[in-house]
């Protein structure tokens, strides 16, 4: 029988899909709980809150935007660049004991490029206090500087991937920690925080607290069509997670303002 072998053409194609293809996001087996470290911003967003939709059409008044972890490896920033991404964020830490180890890449990749780029922790309130864990990200790759180039620290705070959503913590006891997170980073450089969140999350774990949108600018994550109902306390968003399958690596965001708006928001 005749072999059929794949044209040239078609060769081609398929190497430029799989250098393209976004990274899978870690899978374990059923009931089976992470190790310590492997959770990056919005790994509870599909199973809590599902994905309906993408955003319909591009907004001249948005400006796009990735997150990355450990998983996604050396990240291909020039391709990044090339598909209009013009700003990202990278995990730095986790708790107090992780860093991640392809933080240097990820980090210094983008504003090599001349992004915008920032750092952002994994909060793991059930481990240690939020000022030790503000101490512990600005030591490793959280600080800012007022270079144009440099977001503020993000404060990841989301369902815990190893145990209990709330982290044990009741309403107040998680305000408590988040409180004593922000008030050590603004204290160490000199910014606010910016809280990423799901309003779900936030609805659960915090009841629904409305104390942080008058200073903390706020990230949120819904893998939808629109950015939906924001947390107690802001009435807008400052960024936005809206999918997780998006090109290259996985994570895609947008920023709510043009590139001048990203800039000015990097100097403070």
């Amino acid at each position: 029988m005749p072999v059929h072998r794949p044209t040239p053409t078609l060769l081609t194609a398929m190497v430029a899909l799989l250098l393209t293809a976004a990274p899978l996001a870690p899978a374990h087996a059923d009931g089976a709980t992470p190790a310590r470290g492997s959770a990056y911003m919005g790994m509870g967003v599909l199973a809590h809150d599902g994905q309906s939709g993408t955003p319909k059409s591009a907004d001249a008044n948005q400006t796009e935007g990735v997150d990355v972890a450990s998983y996604q490896g050396d990240v291909a920033w020039s391709t990044l660049l090339g598909s209009g991404v013009r700003w990202a964020y990278t995990k730095a830490t986790e708790g107090t004991s992780y860093t991640n180890p392809y933080f240097t890449q990820q980090y210094t990749g983008p504003y090599d490029l001349g992004m915008v780029r920032g750092a952002y922790h994994f909060a793991t309130p059930d481990t240690t206090g939020g000022a030790a864990q503000a101490d512990y990200f600005v030591d490793h790759g959280g600080g800012w500087s007022k270079d144009g180039q440099t977001l503020p620290g993000v404060l990841d705070i989301e369902w815990n991937p190893y145990g209990s959503a709330c982290y044990g913590k009741s309403a107040s006891g998680m305000v408590g920690w988040i409180t004593d997170f922000l008030k050590r980073y603004k204290a160490r450089t000199g910014r606010n925080a910016v809280i990423y969140t799901a309003t779900s999350w936030w609805n659960d774990c915090t009841g629904n607290y409305g104390g942080f949108g008058s200073v903390n600018p706020l990230w949120v994550a819904r893998y939808a069509s629109d950015v939906g109902t924001l947390p107690a306390g802001w009435s807008k968003y400052t960024m936005w997670q809206y999918t997780s399958t998006g090109p290259t690596v996985g994570d895609h965001d947008k920023f709510n303002g043009a590139l001048d708006k990203v800039v000015d928001f990097a100097k403070g």
